[in-house]
């Protein structure tokens, strides 16, 4: 008989979504013991009720669904204010704008030259037209794909970041 391999179980949302509303009705003290049971040590004691509740919420779903990335960690931890990392994602998004319409962007998948053309409505591929990049890049690789870091434009710094 042939081995059959079990992958891990499915993240079950409903008793995650019950944990968390169990954890909104209880008191400080209480969620100061969850706290202790979550991450085996003493919270702090200067935070206040809703922070230990998002605190405890989050560690929850991040232990059953997946924590962030790396990627995103360092960008979190690199951002400093929400001001300064508003800022950040915003010179991000200025560096995709700069790109005009009647501009070829190119891109080598698969052994195969991709290129694609910026209009003023969108962007076009083998004779269709696409909303984003990223569905541009889905159609070619048929997976998920950030649009413009597909096609290098993220990769690339800004002449404003540069002075």
């Amino acid at each position: 008989m042939p081995r059959v391999r079990v992958g891990p179980a499915l993240p079950d949302r409903a008793a995650l979504d019950v944990e968390i509303a169990r954890l909104r009705d209880l008191d400080i003290v209480a969620l100061r013991r969850r706290w202790h049971i979550v991450f085996g040590r003493r919270p702090p004691p200067h935070l206040l009720r809703h922070l230990l509740f998002r605190i405890v919420a989050y560690r929850l779903q991040a232990d059953q669904l997946g924590d962030l990335d790396n990627a995103s960690r360092r960008l979190l931890d690199g951002s400093g204010s929400p001001e300064k990392a508003g800022q950040n994602a915003a010179t991000l998004v200025r560096r995709i704008v700069n790109v005009r319409p009647g501009t070829s962007l190119s891109r080598e998948w698969n052994g195969h030259m991709q290129q694609v053309t910026v209009l003023p409505e969108g962007f076009t591929w083998n004779g269709k037209i696409y909303p984003s990049l990223s569905k541009v890049a889905f159609a070619i690789t048929g997976t998920r794909w950030n649009g413009p870091r597909f096609f290098g434009l993220r990769d690339k710094p800004s002449p404003r970041s540069s002075a």
